[in-house]
């Protein structure tokens, strides 16, 4: 079983940048993708981007495409999301999330393991 532990939010103003790290424990594979996903209050959980650790396809939401960046370290397990550009509207607790798969997914129902997330909050 795959642990994961989220770290990096904060609060920044409107046109910053924060980088949020996913480090993972446990059972790992390089078969995994992983993803971030966020949750407003009162909002479903969205998808963020992903991103496979076999082959580094990535995948993003329209709405942070050209502002987020996300990538991976294989040596040390972790799997990392640039903000950059960062809107009032992207406040949320952030959470990394992986799949018994390499192939990405934008869908949170198949992803098994999930962190504890980490607030992300911008100002205006």
């Amino acid at each position: 079983q795959a642990q994961l532990v989220e770290s990096g939010g904060g609060l920044v103003q409107a046109g910053g940048s924060l980088r949020l790290s996913c480090a993972a424990g446990g059972r790992t594979s390089n078969n995994y993708a992983t993803a971030w996903f966020r949750q407003a209050p009162g909002k479903d959980r969205e998808f963020v981007a992903a991103i496979s650790w076999r082959i580094g396809g990535t995948y993003y939401a329209d709405s942070v495409k050209g502002r987020f960046t996300i990538s991976r370290d294989n040596a040390k397990n972790t799997v990392y999301l640039q903000m950059n550009s960062l809107k009032p509207e992207d406040t949320a607790v952030y959470y990394c999330a992986a799949r018994l798969s390499w192939a990405i997914s934008p869908h949170a129902y198949e992803y098994i393991y999930w962190g504890q997330g980490t607030q992300v909050t911008v100002s205006s």
